[in-house]
């Protein structure tokens, strides 16, 4: 009897659709925490990386992840976590960072702070704490329209 199976190209579009839980506009995969997909006989092992020691998302995600591939019958899965090497915000893609502007986070920059305010892309820009609404965020303010708006950090 011959069995198919899906390819790893179609888990990375199936797993495109799993949303980060603590910013549901993107997806795992553009978050960059999605480090492998492989087949290990007839075992398919996902391999993730936290975006920092101790994420606190990291077992939802692998909870989301599970889910998402046994609806689409995939239920002999593994979530192997990897810490090395570490996360960095050079893993999102420019979709999640185009994204994250457009939900109102300045997406992470070399330079260390935000180009711009999310909202009206205003240049004038002041930290306000370098702890935001999440450890990997800081907390900007724009100096032109006044609001308030999480910037995430490089890492």
């Amino acid at each position: 009897m011959v069995t198919t199976r899906a390819s790893t190209d179609e888990i990375w579009i199936w797993l495109d659709g799993v949303p980060d839980p603590e910013i549901p506009v993107i997806s795992v995969v553009d978050l960059g925490v999605i480090r492998d997909v492989s087949w290990q006989d007839d075992v398919l092992e996902i391999t993730i990386t936290p975006t920092y020691s101790g994420c606190p998302a990291m077992s939802v995600i692998s909870l989301d992840i599970e889910t998402e591939l046994a609806r689409r019958g995939l239920k002999n899965t593994r979530i192997k976590t990897q810490i090395a090497p570490a996360w960095t915000t050079d893993w999102l893609s420019k979709k999640g960072r185009t994204e994250l502007e457009k939900f109102g986070i300045a997406p992470p920059r070399p330079a260390g702070g935000p180009e711009r305010c999310p909202h009206c892309k205003s240049l004038d820009v002041e930290k306000i704490s370098q702890f935001g609404s999440t450890p990997c965020k800081a907390q900007w303010r724009c100096k032109t329209c006044l609001e308030p708006f999480d910037y995430f950090k490089c890492i």
